[in-house]
């Protein structure tokens, strides 16, 4: 390899490339919601799977439901900062840094989709239950996923990427 080739940056490195990934997973997230808000029953399961339930439920939280009880507008603004940070993060990251482009990318998809929930509706539309007989993990969202395989994107990114030597 060259030392161009190196220097290449990623697709998801590039402005327009990520703005158009970004906002066609916001859509499609926009999208399944106002579906599966039109067409579930409110808090009750429908099974797909043995372990797999579709459930339409509001959070008024942040992922998983977690920070539930807190203001509204302070999730909105946290949601904000963390945008706004993952935006700084993708900015001074290495252009060639492919997996990190990505989960920064759907990181900001995930918090966007969220935040647009929270200012039309008040809460965001939950609809994934995973679950047993004896358990269940908390209801989520296509929103949520992305945040969480992006961020495992960013996680697998800093395992991988070459360290440079200390000088």
């Amino acid at each position: 390899m060259t030392d161009q080739t190196l220097e290449r940056p990623t697709l998801f490195a590039r402005p327009l490339p990520i703005l158009i990934f970004i906002v066609i997973a916001v859509v499609l997230d926009q999208i399944v919601k106002i579906v599966v808000d039109h067409t579930l029953p409110l808090q009750e399961p429908v099974h797909l799977i043995p372990m797999l339930a579709l459930y339409r439920t509001y959070n008024l939280g942040v992922a998983f439901s977690m920070l539930s009880g807190m203001d509204g507008w302070f999730i909105v603004g946290m949601r904000l900062i963390i945008v706004a940070f993952v935006i700084w993060l993708w900015h001074r990251t290495g252009k060639q840094r492919t997996f990190a482009h990505l989960g920064y990318a759907l990181i900001i998809a995930g918090a966007l989709g969220n935040l647009i929930d929270r200012f039309l509706y008040g809460h965001v539309i939950d609809y994934i239950l995973f679950h047993t007989e004896t358990w269940s993990f908390a209801v989520f969202n296509l929103a949520d996923s992305f945040i969480t395989i992006g961020a495992g994107c960013v996680i697998l990114d800093e395992l991988i990427q070459p360290k440079k030597a200390d000088t």
